[in-house]
């Protein structure tokens, strides 16, 4: 059985990921081509400041809860190449709630 501050943890984690998916596809689907194809740079500068912040704090998270769970080195790398990768956050996000060990 999990700890209360570290089901919290959990909990934000998978917030900050889903919050971080959303935003990485804001970034391609329309921040991107508000750029190049209506010459509109400010929404990639705007977008772009959000999605690296949510990423920092994704891959922060990620890092924090393979300490408190014992996850390991490939779990983390799992974290991380789901953050680049479009939609990656929302399926790691759906294996996060079938792991026994995080429930």
């Amino acid at each position: 059985m999990l700890k209360e501050s570290t089901k919290k943890l959990i909990h934000r984690f998978r917030m900050i990921g889903i919050a971080e998916g959303i935003s990485f596809l804001v970034l391609l689907l329309i921040a991107m081509p508000l750029k190049y194809i209506f010459k509109i740079p400010e929404a990639v500068k705007i977008i772009g400041w959000i999605h690296g912040a949510l990423f920092i704090t994704f891959i922060y998270f990620a890092f924090e809860v393979m300490g408190n769970c014992k996850k390991n080195m490939g779990w983390f790398a799992k974290a991380f190449i789901a953050a680049i990768i479009p939609c990656g956050t929302f399926i790691f996000d759906k294996q996060l709630k079938q792991d026994p060990e995080l429930q």
